[in-house]
């Protein structure tokens, strides 16, 4: 579900067209925007209202979880990401999404080992058309972002997790990542939080928080402590940061939900080249 974020929806329809084939990609466009559809030709574009912005969290959730259900009558799996979401899978141990999701026959929901990804000052200039992890390679492991990305008819995504049922698991298979790239272009991130900022700030119910509403001074405390980090080596961070969030989820039972304990990390790393081709 998108509204404005041209440049992220951008990576997400080239990422996903190459992996998945385009005619597969379903986009909720949150309000009427021609723009989406000239951006993502061959996506099947789905508009809805936003003229009433009450309960946004809510109403979106149970808006795409319906939608997910509905898609779950087509396919085996639906894979779910925000519009600045790549799932990443190394092919040392996956030969492609079809092939993890064959070795997970048994799952209900995976999840992905999450990574905010970032500009740094001695980066070059990205064009529109690049692929961000082609000019992005500098990051940090984040168990906020470690999310449920793909899910089986019947289970739902809830708060970066699924619902919390008797037989909910959280299955995250070595080797796949979540590249969260709200952080890979500043100048598309000082667009977007013009958006989030002027959302979060309406007089309805239930909207965004303040990560939204101070959006630019969210952005401004990520970049301080992902300069002040220290860098360490892909193998040692990904390991430090497997061990700590895979096997160590977190179950709400106030909100009915299971998912990656939200864990921050001290250090920084930088992405394999495979990450390019990805």
């Amino acid at each position: 579900m998108v509204y404005r974020d041209y440049w992220a929806l951008s990576q997400w329809y080239a990422h996903y067209s190459r992996h998945l084939g385009s005619d597969n990609l379903f986009i909720v466009a949150h309000g009427s925007d021609p723009k989406i559809a000239a951006l993502c030709p061959r996506a099947n574009v789905i508009a809805v209202p936003r003229a009433d912005l009450t309960g946004f969290d809510r109403m979106r959730g149970q808006l795409l979880n319906s939608i997910q259900d509905g898609l779950g009558v087509i396919y085996d799996w639906v894979i779910r990401t925000d519009a600045d979401e790549l799932i990443c899978i190394d092919p040392a141990h996956h030969g492609s999404f079809a092939a993890l999701f064959r070795s997970h026959r048994r799952s209900n929901a995976l999840f992905a080992l999450g990574l905010n990804v970032a500009e740094v000052i001695e980066d070059d200039t990205m064009k529109a058309t690049d692929a961000a992890l082609t000019k992005r390679s500098n990051a940090v492991f984040s168990g906020h972002y470690s999310k449920a990305w793909a899910v089986r008819r019947g289970t739902h995504l809830v708060r970066h997790g699924i619902s919390l049922t008797k037989d909910a698991v959280m299955v995250m298979p070595e080797g796949v990542y979540l590249a969260h790239l709200k952080y890979a272009s500043i100048d598309a991130l000082t667009e977007a939080n013009a958006h989030r900022s002027e959302i979060a700030s309406g007089k309805e119910d239930g909207l965004p928080g303040k990560a939204w509403l101070h959006a630019d001074k969210d952005a401004m405390k990520f970049f301080d402590m992902f300069q002040k980090a220290p860098k360490i080596d892909w193998m040692t961070a990904r390991a430090q940061a497997y061990a700590t969030i895979a096997d160590d989820p977190v179950a709400e039972a106030s909100q009915k939900v299971l998912r990656a304990r939200s864990v921050t990390f001290d250090n920084r790393t930088v992405l394999p080249e495979w990450f390019k081709y990805s």
